[in-house]
């Protein structure tokens, strides 16, 4: 048992090092795109090709209105423009959106609502079964909390000019970053995504995704990839590597921003967060293999390897985790393996590995006072990443086996700061075995904290300090709503 503990230990650590180290690349590719890069000049268009963009929609009275006004401010040709919105909502939505159409009826719009009574196939059997009527040759996308701005078409659909080109993918940006510390924290996390590692997969010619909105797809290319498939939760990730897998390429656009809304309480943070990783761990185990047969160069297998199994690594931290403790009393009992604990150095070099990663990333985006802003963020976001590391590490498991869950959408609020979400009839609060198994995680690394310092060995302390944070914050934040309710 101590042999396969040590094994198990060992292991992990070694994973979340390599993971480490391949978005230290990322970051290097990404500070060398910046530096060597020159302005994209982009023809306008001498034909205005027709475009549908495709609203899907399920239960969102609290924002749908805000998005078709946005929609309905594009600076685009009406005559070259079709809006579908896929409504598969079983509450007022459709009565809000119908009076919306009604109200907008005077822009002369191509205006066409699709409501359906059985949501098959969820958000994918939304999209699938609208694109057989789009009369677009492309179809953007947009998700009902985001808000596109007036020149998205003209700045996107330029750049199909290249018939290679399958789909155009923009930047999140979030309107409501400043609502709470758990906003920040997201958006914190978000930025670096959409700038370091959507920028140095696209720059160097890695698989790339589309991110499931604010992004533009060619109508072929969909359809040559087999079109939308619901058999993962993230059918975003699974058609964008069917489609690079034929060949397709992606390009992504840093620069135009498209602002979104961020979960703002726990339980709606945890609902995306296990929808996207569990769908990640779907999507390793349908396309890997894939990945593997195709004649393509050993660097961006590696990066595919860490793109599709990048989920994985809450798997790896949590058994690490629990492991460190019953190490410390192996460490005791066995000096012979003490050598394991000087891996630490490998767990070291991984932090300061993602450490510049979320640096250059805050350089980026909080370029005013990146210092202030990166002590401030950076440590908290670690902290509740290592809390999240049960949550979604389950989800990643059951995304490995192949159990099978439904498409949960994450509910949305179109709040200010100082507004309360207490009148969201979307949220529905509730204690969970997984919640109270946060709680127990929380004691057991005080516990690891008490018998480091009672044997004399604090070399993993500070470790169990940040685990019982973050287990004790996201276990504080996850029965706050309850209080409320």
């Amino acid at each position: 048992m101590e042999i396969i503990i040590s094994l198990f230990y060992g292991l992990s650590l070694l994973y979340i090092f390599l993971f480490s180290l391949g978005q230290l690349h990322l970051a290097c590719i990404y500070i060398r795109t910046k530096k060597h890069q020159t302005e994209e000049v982009i023809k306008p268009m001498e034909v205005y090709p027709h475009v549908t963009v495709q609203l899907p929609i399920y239960n969102e009275k609290y924002v749908v209105e805000r998005l078709i006004d946005a929609i309905s401010k594009f600076q685009y040709p009406k005559e070259r423009l079709e809006i579908q919105l896929l409504d598969d909502s079983t509450d007022e939505t459709t009565e809000i959106i119908l009076k919306k159409i009604d109200a907008i009826r005077s822009l002369n719009l191509n205006v066409k609502l699709i409501h359906r009574t059985n949501r098959v196939g969820f958000k994918a059997g939304a999209l699938a079964e609208a694109l057989q009527s789009a009369k677009g040759e492309f179809i953007a996308i947009f998700d009902a909390d985001f808000i596109p701005k007036e020149d998205f078409l003209l700045r996107t659909i330029p750049h199909f000019i290249n018939s290679t080109i399958g789909v155009v993918q923009t930047r999140w940006g979030h309107i409501n970053r400043d609502y709470s510390i758990l906003t920040k924290l997201q958006a914190f996390g978000l930025d670096a995504h959409f700038s370091i590692e959507q920028t140095a997969r696209s720059v160097s010619g890695s698989f790339i995704n589309f991110n499931g909105t604010c992004g533009v797809w060619r109508k072929s290319c969909i359809a040559d990839a087999g079109g939308w498939s619901a058999d993962t939760l993230t059918e975003d990730l699974d058609l964008s590597y069917r489609a690079q897998l034929k060949g397709w390429k992606f390009k992504y656009l840093e620069d135009i921003e498209t602002p979104g809304e961020l979960p703002m309480i726990m339980p709606a943070i945890k609902s995306q967060q296990f929808r996207w990783n569990k769908g990640a761990a779907e999507n390793a185990r349908k396309n890997f293999g894939k990945v593997l047969k195709e004649d393509l160069p050993i660097k961006n297998k590696i990066h595919a390897f860490f793109h599709l199994f990048n989920s994985s690594v809450f798997i790896s931290l949590l058994i690490a985790a629990l492991l460190s403790i019953p190490m410390l009393i192996i460490k005791q009992s066995h000096p012979e393996v003490s050598w394991l604990f000087n891996l630490g150095i490998v767990f070291i070099l991984g932090f300061m590995s993602i450490t510049f990663f979320y640096w250059i990333a805050t350089n980026r985006f909080y370029s005013d006072h990146p210092v202030k802003n990166f002590l401030s963020l950076y440590p908290r976001f670690l902290i509740i990443s290592m809390g999240l590391s049960l949550h979604n590490g389950i989800a990643v498991f059951e995304g490995m086996i192949g159990k099978k869950t439904p498409f949960v959408r994450t509910p949305k609020f179109n709040l200010q700061k100082n507004q309360s979400w207490l009148s969201n009839s979307y949220i529905k609060t509730r204690l969970d075995f997984n919640t109270l198994l946060e709680g127990i995680l929380c004691l057991y690394f005080v516990f690891g904290i008490l018998l480091g310092i009672r044997i004399g060995d604090v070399g993993l302390i500070f470790f169990h300090v940040m685990l019982a944070l973050g287990f004790g914050s996201v276990f504080y934040y996850s029965i706050k709503p309850l209080f409320h309710a």
